[in-house]
């Protein structure tokens, strides 16, 4: 499987509360576990690591609101020989 994805609306507050989650495991240098719509994502992100940051705003001639966004995206390599050793490790969440 090589990408999972979620999306949800949430308060201000949840979404900070699950940031600092992802900050937290980040700090430790281990593994990183995501929940993705009922599936559990476990990554290990090796140095370096290339941080991504954008912010979006997209409105068209006669719309009452203008749609924004802010993107966060992480990327790095990690060495693999098969499809299998570069394909996400993915479970069921509990």
């Amino acid at each position: 499987m090589g990408e999972l994805e979620t999306e949800a609306e949430k308060s201000r507050a949840e979404i900070a509360t699950q940031l600092r989650e992802l900050a937290d495991q980040l700090d430790t240098g281990g593994d990183v576990t995501l929940d993705l719509g009922g599936k559990q994502v476990t990554l290990n992100p090796t140095e370096p690591v290339t941080f991504k940051m954008e912010g979006e705003s997209d409105w068209t001639e006669g719309d009452s609101e203008a749609k924004q966004s802010i993107e966060f995206e992480m990327v790095w390599r990690r060495e693999a020989q098969t499809a299998e050793e570069g394909t996400l490790d993915v479970s069921d969440s509990q």
